[in-house]
């Protein structure tokens, strides 16, 4: 199948490039916190970086790629860190293509075109993060889409693991709990859910928790993205007012954590809102659901990391291919102006982005943003054409909902 032909090739482009590169600032990051793991372990990391700002379970695996590493007989292959911190997410594309695949030939209301199948196999934004970045998202997106995929196939238990695992990666996929959990919710298996997805998480949290829960939460649950690189905060920090000009991810001045807190109530009212009042609906809704939290995410986020671009790909894909098409364009641009400036130029080896490099690729983080605006609206417009009751505050809406 031409698909799968792309995917494999995509797959050894991907390795190529990791076996011989080192990636970004995120790569040289791993490192160090794998070398602070082996000496000093979990809290003392937590306690000492702001930057480490991962589940345990990243923890343990950078320890043992980082052990893995300095062993003669990967060291004679010249399989480094950079390799071993990469493979899981270059797996883990491929993976995503053939549930995908399986999911667009399951139904005719699940059928993605070939040409957008196949852009998403090969797709560049995925090269270049997957292959070249060096962090652990694509992991983390494949977990979330095998947990939407098992609601799918009506699984609630095997739902609540695969979305306790994306969890253990990073825990942004928390955003899109409610939409998971209320679509079991409208069926009767929310238990079931619950049960799996609480049960796996306090296994796998159980060393932070019981034993420095402040620096856990502190570190992992309340971290914020950079201010001033991604969308309205970038727009703020162009007025060049001096209370939106700090940029950085902690200790935010007032009027930068009053807009964050802001951003953050706004689209956690929003996700709860999609969440709630599509609970009852089947099929391919689900997907979509996912799909509009994570855009909605994106237009408001108060920071967005480059290789954030691969969390909405696989559900925007399945949304609307076109809208998919015009968001990988821009979304490509973007990350090649990036990953080229802060590496100086192509061929890529190591690319390193400073404080003075973010004034030159920031205003290329546009194009995407722009593109997610565009079909935020687009979207809302042609669900407002097809069911007017959406309105805001209209007639149907008061009457539907009984106020």
């Amino acid at each position: 199948m031409p698909v799968i032909g792309l995917a494999l090739l995509a797959l050894a482009l991907k390795l190529a490039i990791a076996y011989s590169t080192i990636g970004t600032n995120d790569t040289l990051s791993f490192y160090g916190f794998a070398k602070e793991l082996s000496q000093h372990r979990l809290e003392w990391t937590y306690q000492h970086s702001y930057y480490f700002n991962h589940p345990p379970l990243i923890a343990y695996y950078l320890q043992f790629i980082g052990y893995l590493s300095h062993q003669e007989i990967f060291h004679s292959c010249g399989v480094t860190f950079p390799f071993l911190l990469r493979l899981p997410g270059i797996v883990a594309d491929f993976i995503v293509v053939l549930v995908l695949l399986r999911l667009s030939g399951r139904s005719p209301e699940f059928r993605v075109p070939t040409w957008a199948l196949a852009l998403f196999a090969i797709s560049p934004v995925s090269l270049m993060v997957s292959g070249f970045h060096g962090n652990t998202d694509p992991v983390m997106v494949m977990f979330l889409v095998l947990a939407g995929y098992m609601c799918l196939r009506e699984r609630p238990v095997l739902s609540g693991i695969f979305f306790a695992l994306s969890c253990q990666i990073k825990v942004i996929p928390l955003l899109v709990l409610p939409i998971i959990f209320f679509f079991w919710l409208a069926r009767g298996a929310a238990r079931r859910f619950a049960v799996s997805f609480v049960l796996l998480s306090v296994i796998m949290w159980a060393q932070p928790l019981t034993k420095f829960p402040t620096l856990f939460l502190k570190n992992v649950l309340a971290y914020n993205s950079f201010w001033g690189l991604w969308g309205i905060t970038y727009w703020l920090r162009l007025t060049q007012l001096r209370v939106f000009s700090t940029v950085t991810f902690f200790n935010l001045p007032p009027a930068e954590f009053f807009v964050v807190n802001v951003l953050k109530l706004l689209i956690v009212i929003s996700v709860l809102t999609i969440a709630w009042r599509r609970r009852v609906l089947h099929g391919r809704a689900l997907v979509d659901s996912i799909a509009y939290a994570w855009i909605i995410f994106f237009v408001f986020s108060p920071g967005v990391g480059v290789q954030y671009m691969v969390w909405l790909a696989p559900f925007v894909l399945v949304l609307s291919p076109s809208f998919y098409g015009w968001l990988t364009a821009a979304s490509t641009v973007f990350l090649f102006f990036f990953y080229d400036i802060t590496a100086n130029g192509f061929p890529w080896y190591i690319a390193i982005s400073t404080k003075n490099l973010n004034t030159v690729w920031t205003p290329w983080s546009l194009w995407p943003w722009a593109v997610l605006i565009a079909g935020l609206f687009y979207l809302w417009r042609k669900a407002i054409a097809a069911n007017p009751s959406l309105r805001l505050f209209s007639i149907e809406t008061l009457r539907a909902e009984k106020i």
